[in-house]
């Protein structure tokens, strides 16, 4: 077993370990994945200011999500389909979240259903809903989070028509895999997860098979899924999924700073600044660029609500950066699939505790005990990284 001491190992074996058409599923962006290439690559341009002669002692990098106490300000964000990148592969994450105490997000697009994952996860367990036009199919899955225990709804917004992703329509990419002589070859190349997989009877997607009406195997599955997405939502549609949900509201895909306004005056508790890693609007800013102007027009508001950076995260750094730039929290998706990918649910905790490390002595470093105390003073900022538009980034100042 080769030395794992950052994401970009896990990462590698990742890759050698899942199935070509999942590892790319999780690892490629939409269009040119031009987004997707500035999610990470902008984070590189931010700079550090180190702080040399101060007490470093007793540090914590614990923090608090949605009023909970958390081992460090990252939640676990939602990503589909990760029961194909290792065989029940979101009860694995969910219980390394569990055990590391930081709040595990679980799609509608997951494999494994939310009944299932609930008999596994901690108390910071929420659910991520994509609106369907199939109304009474959005009220049923409310209806069964709340009954698995569900402590907080995750409305995305940037995904009412999904994005062109190359890789995805090359790979031919289904779940189960179809059993062409392309697939064939490769999976068997991949023994461990072949053998795993064929261990589980959790190979769909749990939450709609048998749950949406007439969905009952992958042809019908497939039909439905392509039409399901609604294209009419709007924020009185948003407004309603909050009423009906009655409890802690998170809204994922916040990438304008009127957008963070509208969430904050609709009573939402936290909104995550995301481009959905790439995988939506190429083209658009990263998230990191987008979070500055994000957190100066809610600055002061009445309604704020707490503020999470997602997208390009790949290390602690990337945390301390985003917390240093206004952002509450964070939450990762590729850096712990990467994780769960290599090595199962072992895996997942590898990354976080890498990304706890690093976020740790980089605080220190720069001069910090508490994360409560960071500030952007800690940072060197180029003076175009909010870059210079013809459109204002931030129409309420």
């Amino acid at each position: 077993m080769p030395v794992i001491t950052e994401i970009a190992d896990l990462k590698r074996l990742h890759e050698r370990r899942s199935p070509r058409m999942f590892y790319d599923y999780c690892e490629s962006g939409s269009w040119t994945e031009q987004t997707f290439r500035e999610n990470t690559n902008d984070f590189a341009q931010l700079r550090f200011r180190q702080k040399v002669a101060v007490d470093m002692s007793n540090r914590s990098v614990a923090g608090r999500m949605l009023g909970r106490e958390v081992a460090m300000p990252v939640a676990l964000a939602p990503v589909g389909l990760m029961g194909m990148q290792r065989a029940d592969g979101e009860i694995k994450a969910a219980r390394a979240a569990k055990a590391f105490g930081v709040p595990y997000t679980l799609s509608t697009m997951s494999i494994s259903s939310i009944e299932d994952v609930a008999e596994h996860a901690g108390p910071g367990f929420w659910f991520q809903l994509y609106v369907m036009t199939d109304e009474a199919f959005v009220d049923a899955i409310i209806e069964r989070a709340k009954r698995a225990g569900c402590s907080a709804l995750v409305l995305t917004l940037d995904l009412q028509a999904l994005g062109q992703r190359h890789k995805d329509l090359k790979n031919d990419m289904t779940a189960p895999p179809r059993l062409t002589l392309k697939n064939l070859l490769n999976i068997a190349t991949k023994p461990r997860w072949a053998l795993e997989m064929l261990g589980t009877p959790r190979r769909s997607f749990g939450n709609i098979v048998g749950h949406a009406e007439g969905v009952t195997g992958m042809n019908n599955l497939m039909h439905w899924t392509a039409e399901q997405f609604d294209l009419t939502l709007d924020w009185e549609k948003v407004r309603r999924i909050k009423d009906k949900w009655g409890g802690p509201f998170v809204l994922k895909g916040i990438l304008d700073a009127g957008d963070a306004l509208a969430a904050a005056e609709l009573g939402a508790d936290a909104i995550i600044v995301s481009n959905h890693g790439g995988r939506q609007l190429d083209g658009a800013l990263s998230s990191i660029r987008i979070l500055p102007s994000v957190v100066r027009a809610l600055e002061g508001h009445p309604n704020r609500p707490e503020i999470w950076l997602d997208s390009g995260i790949r290390s602690g750094q990337d945390i301390l950066k985003a917390i240093a730039l206004g952002a509450d929290a964070t939450m990762i998706g590729r850096a712990y699939v990467y994780g769960l990918g290599a090595m199962g649910e072992a895996g997942v905790t590898k990354a976080l505790e890498i990304l706890r490390k690093e976020l740790d002595l980089s605080m220190a470093f720069c001069g910090h005990r508490r994360l409560e105390q960071v500030t952007r003073d800690i940072l060197l900022v180029p003076q175009d990284f909010e870059g210079r538009w013809d459109r204002p980034l931030d129409p309420a100042r």
